[in-house]
């Protein structure tokens, strides 16, 4: 019977003194209910129940670190320009993204091949302000040369 007793106390102290240790090197963020040197002082004078206490309530998971938004945030907080250094970088900006539209779209600011003048002896197309795709069963009524076909086909054909 000694012999349980001598074990069940050197196992309680080894515990506490665990739970001791662990509860003074945990970060401070992550204990929870109290403060961490109050859950210190709860493990040593509640030597088995205050660890059962620390591994249950009081030691939590790591704390989700929030990002900060840019403006909150101290690093970005000094190193705001001036409105004429914003207008210098806003016109640098757009210029760029002028450039990569150029790249994209190239020619866009620049007339088509089909809006260019007539060349000489050829008539100027007529502005349909809707266009009419190959095959789309409408007749184009804005061009007097393409009449209907006299079988009442939807396609067009020329005189």
């Amino acid at each position: 019977m000694v012999r349980f007793v001598i074990i069940g106390i050197v196992i309680a102290v080894a515990f506490t003194l665990y739970a001791l240790v662990d509860a003074a090197m945990t970060d401070s963020a992550r204990a929870r209910g109290v403060s961490k040197p109050v859950w210190v002082v709860i493990v040593v004078l509640l030597p088995v129940i205050g660890g059962l206490l620390w591994f249950m309530i009081g030691k939590g998971a790591p704390a989700a670190k929030r990002p900060t938004p840019p403006d909150d945030d101290p690093r970005f907080a000094g190193t705001r320009m001036s409105k004429a250094a914003v207008d210098e970088h806003m016109r640098d900006l757009e210029a760029r993204l002028r450039e990569l539209d150029d790249e994209v779209f190239p020619g866009e600011d620049q007339p088509k091949a089909q809006d260019a003048a007539p060349q000489q002896g050829q008539k100027p197309a007529a502005q349909d302000p809707t266009p009419q795709q190959p095959g789309d069963g409408k007749a184009n009524t804005t061009d007097p040369e393409i009449k209907p076909k006299p079988d009442g086909d939807a396609g067009a054909a020329r005189k």
